[in-house]
């Protein structure tokens, strides 16, 4: 049973291209399907979270992320009374843009692309499903509905200001409304990631010893989880300990944001997905008072993990990387592989053709970007 609030699927603003609906299974749910089925979503398995995708097989990778996503959004859009499928859908297409090497890979494209337009993972996202899943015969990308779309462009709020080209260029064709909030399901998928990193990445910090765990225990609301657990199970072996307090912080930030945003909704009054993206602000939301926590978490994590030594001399080594790809591929396009060909032919300036570039670099794995860069670049005398 949906709230007057969720977006109905039987009210969805339709495709791009009109398509003949399924008698089994809803719009969203369809979305939600082709976004599992995308070469890009595949693509997630070997691209960085935060460690390089073959420092370790236990470490979370993009695609376990967003999996991790999927679940905590679905659980909070069901207790809220929104749509899963459409909440599930974005939160598994989220991260489609993102570079390989994470946001590392990201920062060196978004340099590189300055004179171009410059790189946003959020807007390359929506290239990936509108253009470059080029699988079905009566169209480019996956056809999504405008909801899903929406969601995935405004999911961290309205897109103002000078938007970036990706997202620019396809807003031109169908209008994503960019310069409201989006639905309340989109909001769930942001919040959702917020929920799946702050744990995860404390659990990925502690395998890989760049904190410990009596660390970790001072932190804001992990020091009461390990509390309890040491209470209800004293002399807990170390794993099972770890995992018993995560567990707890993860609950805990999840119950936050269902208590607190059930609030906000019944305050606001809003009685339609319409009302829910007038209002201005958003209505999915964590508490003052565990927003201030989960500030202190982040600090902690960006001293500790994402600004480690360990992982710095990691993210300079694989800037390289990017960096020389780049300027190679833009002065040898027809090495790129023979689907870009057409397009590479047809580019009628240098930035149609970096962008093509990019567009080929940001979909690499981390493996794949190492293995080419190998292979091309490293060994080579430098031209002069």
């Amino acid at each position: 049973m949906y709230a007057p609030f969720a977006t109905m699927p039987d009210k969805s603003r339709g495709r791009l291209v009109a398509e003949e609906e399924s008698y089994f299974r809803s719009p969203f749910q369809r979305d939600r399907d082709r976004i599992i089925h995308a070469s890009a979503f595949r693509r997630l398995k070997h691209k960085t979270q935060v460690f390089v995708e073959h420092e370790g097989d236990n470490y979370r990778t993009r695609l376990t992320h967003s999996i991790e996503v999927a679940q905590v959004a679905r659980t909070i859009a069901g207790a809220l009374g929104l749509n899963q499928e459409l909440t599930e859908a974005v939160a598994l297409a989220h991260d489609l843009g993102h570079t390989p090497f994470g946001h590392t890979g990201e920062d060196a494209l978004h340099a590189l692309m300055g004179p171009y337009g410059g790189f946003d993972h959020n807007a390359q996202a929506i290239r990936i499903v509108t253009n470059l899943e080029r699988h079905y015969a009566n169209f480019d990308g996956l056809n999504l509905t405008w909801e899903t779309l929406e969601a995935i462009a405004k999911h961290n709020g309205p897109v103002t200001g000078a938007l970036p080209w990706a997202l620019a260029e396809f807003n031109a064709t169908m209008d994503l409304e960019l310069h409201s909030h989006a639905s309340a399901e989109a909001q769930v998928a942001a919040l959702a990631d917020d929920i799946a990193y702050n744990n995860h990445d404390l659990h990925d910090g502690l395998r890989a010893g760049l904190f410990s765990d009596a660390e970790v225990a001072r932190l804001p609301i992990v020091s009461s989880a390990y509390r309890d657990v040491d209470l209800r199970y004293p002399g807990l072996e170390k794993n099972r300990r770890r995992h018993e307090a995560l567990r707890r912080v993860f609950g805990v930030m999840v119950q936050d944001v269902i208590e607190t945003s059930q609030d906000r909704l019944q305050e606001s009054g809003v009685q339609s997905v319409e009302e829910v993206r007038a209002l201005g602000a958003p209505v999915v939301r964590f508490s003052d008072g565990l927003w201030l926590d989960l500030k202190d978490i982040r600090a902690f994590l960006f001293e500790r993990m994402y600004r480690a030594p360990k992982v710095m001399e990691k993210r300079a080594e694989v800037s390289k990387v990017v960096e020389a790809l780049f300027p190679y591929f833009l002065a040898n396009p027809l090495e790129m592989p023979e689907r870009w060909h057409p397009e590479i032919r047809m580019a009628q300036n240098k930035t149609a053709l970096a962008r093509l570039v990019s567009d080929y670099i940001a979909g690499m794995t981390d493996r794949f970007a190492l293995q080419l860069h190998e292979r091309l670049i490293a060994g080579k005398p430098a031209s002069g």
